[in-house]
């Protein structure tokens, strides 16, 4: 779909008409140039562009579940010959990776200075959010996402676990007593899938961490499994296995560090083995947040490369947990990091064919590249695009957004500009 058709759908949604049909949102920076002077104005530059991003890709899966007609409205594009494996998980896929980006941003309490564009937009999606987690979980509805029938659900209940553990107050704490016990029959049933020895350890550990926040009994095996694997997996300069191996691609920030620290987070004291992994993970994370920061390019593109690359700017999730937690590494600032992240979504999200004529996403990185999609890769895979908003969780207050803008390592680099040599971490 071409841009000018995306236009008349968004020019609908009240958040667009309120605060971007002002024409707000800044062109994509030149090489060496920063997107504004201002620090007021370019807060609110970036902030509403991120947002028309949440609403633009979010609105189709969130109103749909609040309708309880995602099954029935959301396409299934897959691989050949996969589409009618996919659609037992994929929407599962779409409900739990779209939450676990927009919580921190639906837990936070708004401003007396806040947009109220952005206020509004919030509460419909807190309200959106909590009746289609309901629905997921109730047998009933024609929403009701069939946990532990596919491996795949074992991913994608672990994200919905990550997103009520982003957001206690707003989401996990706010559920029914019904749903709250059919969330736990779900995280229990997804037991008798087994976890290949890679990442997907951490998947089955996140839902154990979700159980013993809901005071239930929990198998700390699990999580001690995943936890002391990918300790022995750590390969050095901030990067990890995704098994025993080195693995060129993206792992390391679509789950494997953002799930560690969640993990240790809400874990780490109950056992000492764990609390003791605290600060090397922490400092990992740091590091490969400074290697993601120097992957982005003075136009927001970065390298192609590795499986799953078609969950575009959510290739950036440890970049962006790691300045939502107020962790980025001395070389970086977070305006830098803001900047960096915008032009990602501007490469990632705006090319024609990113959106189906209704408003999906379709599989690709730049646009629909359906060969991009490996087979495991269906419409629901996609909505990881919303790692990348976790920032939003940072009041606009945050230097994050209220610092004026500075370019990005690769901006300064291929400016000409001086600027310091990069170093491996041999911890």
């Amino acid at each position: 779909m071409s841009k000018n058709k995306q236009e008349p759908a968004l020019s609908r949604r009240h958040f667009l008409l309120g605060s971007l049909a002002a024409g707000t949102v800044a062109a994509l920076p030149a090489e060496g140039q920063t997107p504004a002077t201002d620090s007021t104005s370019a807060k609110r530059q970036d902030r509403t562009y991120w947002l028309q991003k949440v609403e633009l890709v979010s609105e189709p899966v969130l109103k749909a579940l609040k309708e309880g007609a995602l099954r029935r409205k959301m396409p299934v594009e897959a691989a050949p010959g996969q589409a009618q494996a996919r659609a037992i998980g994929t929407h599962l896929e779409a409900l739990g990776r779209l939450l676990s980006g927009l919580a921190p941003w639906l837990e936070l309490e708004p401003s007396a200075a806040e947009d109220p564009h952005e206020t509004a937009l919030r509460k419909r999606y807190r309200d959106y959010a909590l009746a289609g987690i309901t629905s997921a979980l109730d047998p009933a509805s024609a929403d009701y996402m069939h946990f532990g029938e596919s491996s795949q659900t074992l991913v994608d209940s672990a994200f919905l676990a990550l997103a009520l553990l982003r957001a206690p107050r707003q989401l996990l704490q706010k559920l029914d007593a019904a749903t709250l016990q059919r969330l736990t029959e779900a995280l229990i049933t997804q037991r008798k899938v087994q976890p290949p020895f890679n990442n997907w350890l951490l998947f089955a550990a996140m839902n154990e961490a979700l159980l013993m926040t809901l005071h239930q009994p929990w198998d700390r095996m699990r999580v001690d499994y995943a936890l002391r694997e990918h300790q022995s997996w750590y390969l050095g300069d901030g990067t990890y296995g995704d098994g025993p191996h080195f693995h060129f691609d993206f792992y390391n920030s679509f789950v494997i560090q953002p799930y560690l620290l969640q993990l240790i987070d809400t874990l780490g004291d109950q056992s000492p083995s764990w609390s003791s992994i605290r600060t090397p993970v922490h400092q990992r994370a740091q590091r490969y947040a400074a290697i993601q920061e120097r992957l982005i390019a003075p136009d927001g593109s970065y390298p192609a490369i590795g499986r799953s690359i078609t969950y575009r700017c959510g290739a950036f999730h440890l970049l962006a947990d790691a300045a939502r937690r107020n962790i980025l590494p001395e070389t970086l600032t977070p305006p830098q990091v803001r900047g960096a992240l915008t032009a990602v979504m501007q490469r990632t999200l705006e090319p024609p064919g990113t959106f189906s004529p209704e408003g999906w996403l379709q599989i690709g990185l730049a646009g629909h590249q359906p060969g991009l999609g490996e087979t495991y890769i269906s419409t629901g895979s996609l909505y990881l695009v919303s790692a990348a908003w976790l920032p939003l969780g940072l009041a606009p207050s945050d230097p994050f957004w209220s610092a004026a803008p500075q370019p990005w390592t690769s901006q300064i680099i291929w400016s000409g500009k001086n600027a310091n040599a990069d170093h491996a971490h041999d911890d």
